[in-house]
């Protein structure tokens, strides 16, 4: 089964979770450790929020037919080894955001939870940070495919983060829904759904956090934008996957997209977008901790990393 396949099967990995009160939520929840130094963690601030790359590990991908999902192979290779990086195989770095907004933990995407031959870290970057899990009060997904939502549960199905609420756009729920049938996990579906919020698309759903519809991969594809004063980070999802191939390539086509054409224009102005003076991009799939931005060269765009 090629990754595309697998994204798909795990679209849906979720478990119940009985409701309780804000109150109690809050009393039973442990105190923090304290934040050490740990090569897993990032943090940096955006105006007055704290914010904290958190790895989750790896995606490898043989550049080949079948598990890149750029189909210009040598093409992909050119553009790599251009760059300083690897031509084959191909390197996904995978990294949740921590947000602390207010009195909100939030938790944007989950990693993959071990599955799809990655390292399962995120819980113990979380705790790097200073996090409990049972602290973590928001988790937003960007979209339904399962490196990153597969870290909504531990290997004995219970839930990684027991107390938060699992936020989603309306049509990416549906589209998750209809995919967990398929993938034959109706069960996990039917426990979940008295703990995910839908939200409409662009809503605001913390009072720092702003979806942004980022339209081509799945249906409900999501980013957010996170604001504090006069600065701005915009959580890209997987409109992005390479900071390499996907930003000096915009045009190519991406097998993982279920709309092509809405994925490239989507990549097109995000680069413009990300190329404006003062803008920031946090690149979930980019090298770890994926904060940075695009800049002009030539008659394309790169990708400059902060620091």
């Amino acid at each position: 089964m090629n990754l595309h396949a697998r994204l798909a099967a795990a679209a849906l990995i979720l478990a119940p979770i009985a409701a309780c009160s804000p109150e109690a939520e809050k009393a039973a929840a442990p105190a923090a450790p304290a934040a050490v130094q740990n090569p897993d963690i990032h943090a940096f601030r955006i105006g007055a929020l704290e914010a904290v790359a958190l790895r989750d590990g790896e995606i490898v991908l043989a550049n080949k037919a079948g598990d890149s999902p750029w189909a210009d192979t040598a093409g992909a290779r050119a553009v790599l080894t251009a760059a300083g990086q690897a031509g084959d195989p191909i390197t996904l770095s995978v990294q949740p955001l921590l947000v602390r907004d207010g009195d909100r933990v939030v938790l944007i995407d989950t990693g993959a939870g071990g599955r799809m031959g990655t390292q399962n870290k995120l819980v113990a970057s979380l705790r790097a940070a200073g996090v409990d899990p049972a602290q973590v009060t928001d988790v937003l997904i960007s979209h339904a495919h399962g490196d990153h939502v597969g870290g909504l549960v531990g290997a004995d199905g219970s839930l990684t983060f027991p107390r938060a609420v699992v936020r989603i756009s309306e049509p990416e729920w549906e589209y998750m829904k209809a995919g967990a049938a398929r993938a034959g996990e109706a069960a996990l579906l039917t426990a979940v759904t008295p703990r995910v919020q839908p939200f409409a698309p662009g809503a605001q759903v913390t009072p720092a956090i702003k979806a942004v519809a980022l339209e081509g991969h799945t249906p409900g594809h999501t980013g957010y934008e996170i604001a504090s004063g006069t600065d701005r980070l915009l959580y890209i999802g997987d409109a992005l996957h390479s900071s390499v191939i996907s930003v000096q390539r915009p045009d190519w086509i991406n097998a993982w997209d279920t709309d092509s054409a809405a994925g490239v224009a989507t990549r097109q102005s995000l680069l413009e977008r990300g190329a404006a003076p003062g803008a920031r991009i946090y690149g979930v799939h980019f090298p770890f901790p994926g904060v940075g931005r695009f800049q002009r060269r030539d008659d394309g765009f790169v990708w400059v990393p902060e620091g």
